[in-house]
């Protein structure tokens, strides 16, 4: 298990951390911003150079979660991680990546309120005998107070939220260690365990009165995405799609799904790749996407879009594939692409 206090910059994650060391049997201390020193060791400078800080790296969010299942491997109980995760997007990759390997977490988030953390961070000495760069650490971390106050939004209703205004360390390191003995914090996130070869995928696009095209938000990988997943053992891609429609959104669909394009993805470590296949599944009625109904653990929201609105939701790769797919339903004839382009 991993125990993930979340928080603002300064708010008192890793002295609270090292204080549960105490009070939680057989736990160790993770801290992954080790990762982010290690990179600007491995990586070249102009990719560095590219990012205003190491949580923008993929390398390092993969980093984040193979370090973690390693580290379990080794030690086992339990991994106290005390870590800012302020991007939703982020904290999708890697609970989501977490989950697929079994791992169980417990999201906590440390809420001293602004005025406490303000002084928190103007009162920091983290490196003895160099003022500048204190200087330099508390400016930083004054500078994204503002960035935290945006992500409570989802911070909040994600995560355990435990106040500690006018707590001590160890004063806030028992209150999390009897929150999560209660259950506190516990992730819902979908476990989908990580393929090993390569896989065929089945996505659905549903349409609107104005076409506009369905989209939904998974709680366990970043960027939106159409309904749709893995095609399973002795299904065929059309069932799949039927299926994970039926699953996702609580519809059954009462109609043929016509195929738009197939997509070869090639592996691109550390993902296997595979064929992906894109049906048009009609337009929904009105009463039917009145009844849309999310899993929880799956999928957090749903919206319909034009296709300039999923250029800012999709990933690169799935909004070419959407793209795609529309051309071949306006011409009426499916397309073959090879990552995401037309083959040859």
């Amino acid at each position: 298990m991993i125990i993930w206090v979340n928080g603002a910059f300064g708010a008192g994650k890793t002295d609270a951390a090292r204080e549960m060391l105490d009070l939680i049997p057989a736990s160790t201390l993770y801290e992954p911003e080790v990762l982010g020193g290690c990179l600007r060791h491995l990586l070249p400078e102009k990719q560095l150079q590219e990012v205003t800080e190491y949580q923008q790296l993929p390398i390092w969010r993969r980093m984040v979660v193979e370090t973690a299942a390693a580290l379990l491997n080794e030690v086992g109980g339990v991994l106290i991680t005390p870590m800012t995760l302020l991007r939703q997007d982020h904290r999708d990759e890697i609970f989501g990546a977490l989950a697929a390997r079994g791992i169980e977490v417990r999201h906590v988030l440390l809420e001293p309120g602004e005025t406490i953390l303000r002084e928190r961070i103007e009162a920091r000495r983290t490196t003895p005998g160099d003022a500048r760069a204190d200087e330099i650490a508390r400016r930083w971390a004054l500078d994204r107070i503002a960035d935290y106050h945006q992500a409570l939004t989802w911070l909040t209703p994600d995560a355990y939220v435990l106040p500690t205004a006018g707590l001590t360390a160890r004063q806030t390191a028992v209150a999390v260690a009897e929150a999560v003995r209660r259950g506190a914090g516990a992730c819902g996130i979908v476990q989908t365990p990580e393929p090993r070869a390569e896989t065929v995928a089945a996505g659905v696009l549903l349409f609107d009165e104005e076409d506009r095209v369905l989209l939904v938000d998974p709680t366990y990988k970043p960027g939106w995405e159409f309904p749709g997943g893995i095609v399973e053992r002795g299904e065929s891609p059309a069932r799949a799609g039927h299926r994970e429609v039926a699953e996702e959104l609580g519809i059954e669909l009462g109609r043929s799904l016509e195929l738009l394009v197939v997509d070869w993805e090639p592996p691109q470590p550390p993902g296997h790749g595979g064929l992906r296949l894109i049906f048009d599944g009609g337009r929904l009625p009105g009463s039917d996407i009145a009844r849309l109904l999310l899993p929880d653990a799956e999928l957090r929201g749903w919206r319909f879009v034009t296709e300039d609105e999923a250029a800012g939701l999709l990933p690169p790769l799935r909004l070419d594939r959407l793209r795609w797919a529309l051309r071949a339903r306006e011409q009426g004839r499916p397309l073959n692409l090879e990552a995401g382009r037309p083959a040859g």
